[in-house]
C-alpha cells in the first residue's frame, strides 16, 4: 500500500483531531471531536508535541504522538511515544510500523537517545506490536498515575 508520513502542523488539524477523537474511543472514552480539535490544536501551536500524521490512498490513515521527556540515567533527551494510532480500515498494511519506524528516524534528527512508551496490558495490538519494532518489556518498572 502506498503511503506518505507528513510531520503535523496546524493546517492538518481536522485530519489529526479526527483521527485523535477515534483513538480515544478505542480506549473507552467519550467521543468529543471538539475538545480533541482544541487539544491538538494547543499542543501544535505550543510545540509542546510532535504528529506524524501518515496518509494511504490520499486519506489521513493513522498518526504518532511525542513529547519530549529526559532521561535520567542516559542524562539525554528521550521522546515518549504517547499515541499511536491506526484507522481501524488500514490495519493489518504496516502502516502502525512505520509511523514508529518514522519516530526511530526523528530521535536520529533531534539527538535523542530513544522512544519510551507505556501501553494497556490488554492492548493485545500494541503488547505484539512494539516488540517486533524492536522495543523491550520493562518488566521492572511499575507505573502509577496520581489525577488531581
Amino acid at each position: 500500500m502506498e503511503h506518505k508520513i507528513k510531520k503535523a502542523g496546524l493546517e492538518d488539524l481536522e485530519a489529526a483531531a479526527g483521527l485523535f477523537d477515534l483513538y480515544r474511543v478505542f480506549y473507552r472514552q467519550q467521543p468529543d471531536l471538539e475538545k480533541c480539535k482544541q487539544f491538538i490544536q494547543e499542543r501544535l501551536s505550543k510545540e509542546q508535541s510532535h504528529i506524524f500524521l501518515i496518509y494511504a490512498d490520499d486519506k489521513a490513515a493513522g498518526f504518532v504522538q511525542l513529547y519530549e521527556l529526559f532521561h535520567y540515567i542516559k542524562l539525554e533527551k528521550q521522546w515518549l511515544l504517547s499515541d499511536l494510532f491506526v484507522h481501524p480500515e488500514f490495519r493489518g498494511k504496516g502502516l502502525s510500523v512505520a509511523l514508529i519506524d518514522r519516530s526511530k528516524q526523528w530521535c536520529e534528527e533531534t539527538g535523542a537517545c530513544g522512544l519510551m512508551l507505556e501501553t494497556e496490558k490488554t492492548n493485545n495490538i500494541g503488547n505484539t506490536l512494539y516488540p517486533r519494532c524492536g522495543f523491550e518489556y520493562d518488566g521492572l518498572h511499575n507505573y502509577y498515575h496520581w489525577w488531581k
